[in-house]
């Protein structure tokens, strides 16, 4: 588990650590990085045997399906269906600490979804895991970074204490030392007739249907 320093408010000082986390995102490995909410693991969500090895690592069900990093509204298309008023919600929403449940496509392996009907997709408002998304050209899992059971945390140092003596462990850590905030995304569903929220995060009910105007 290499562990680099990034600057979150600086992404010409942390390019270099950023293009490893993207090589080994390429060559299908799992990092731990920093997000507009809490530390995520993540790794390419297209790759079925790197999606695995995240459930592994974080003990997670494998019927508990993963959310999922986007760069932009193309990305989503590609693995997940919407018309033209929930592209106009999704406008509205992102980018930002929202993960919006979709009707799945099946583009992505079957474990990303877990076999469900939808997938839950988000593009984050923060620089380094936005440039991530956009370099790798690929969807991202980006999974809270805790083993299964235990709290999601902000905290540099709690999340790597939950890793350091697995015998499973990510490839990378970016250490962007302890972030703003501690709460998890809110999630919204749009894959039936109304939006429903199913869990309130960083975002309230109220501010969240006032933005898409519910």
């Amino acid at each position: 588990m290499k562990i680099v320093k990034v600057n979150p408010e600086n992404l010409r000082e942390s390019r270099e650590a950023v293009e490893e986390a993207v090589s080994v995102i390429r060559h299908g490995g799992t990092i731990i990085f920093p997000t507009d909410t809490v530390y995520g693991l993540g790794c390419d969500a297209t790759n079925e045997e790197a999606v695995r090895r995240v459930f592994k690592i974080k003990k997670r069900p494998e019927n508990k399906p993963v959310p999922i990093i986007i760069s932009d509204l193309e990305m989503a298309k590609k693995v997940a269906y919407f018309n033209s008023k929930t592209e106009e919600m999704l406008l509205a929403i992102w980018p930002g600490p929202i993960t919006v449940l979709l009707e799945n496509r099946g583009a992505l392996p079957e474990p990303a979804a877990a076999g469900q009907r939808t997938i839950g997709l988000r593009i984050p408002d923060y620089k380094i895991t936005h440039f991530l998304a956009a370099k790798c050209g690929v969807p991202l899992v980006a999974t809270s970074a805790n083993i299964s059971d235990q709290q999601e945390s902000n905290k540099i140092e709690a999340v790597l204490e939950q890793f350091i003596n697995e015998p499973y462990k990510p490839d990378l850590v970016l250490n962007a030392g302890d972030l703003k905030s501690s709460q998890p995304s809110t999630i919204l569903d749009l894959s039936k007739d109304k939006p429903i929220i199913t869990r309130v995060g960083m975002v309230s009910k109220k501010k969240l249907f006032d933005i898409i105007g519910v």
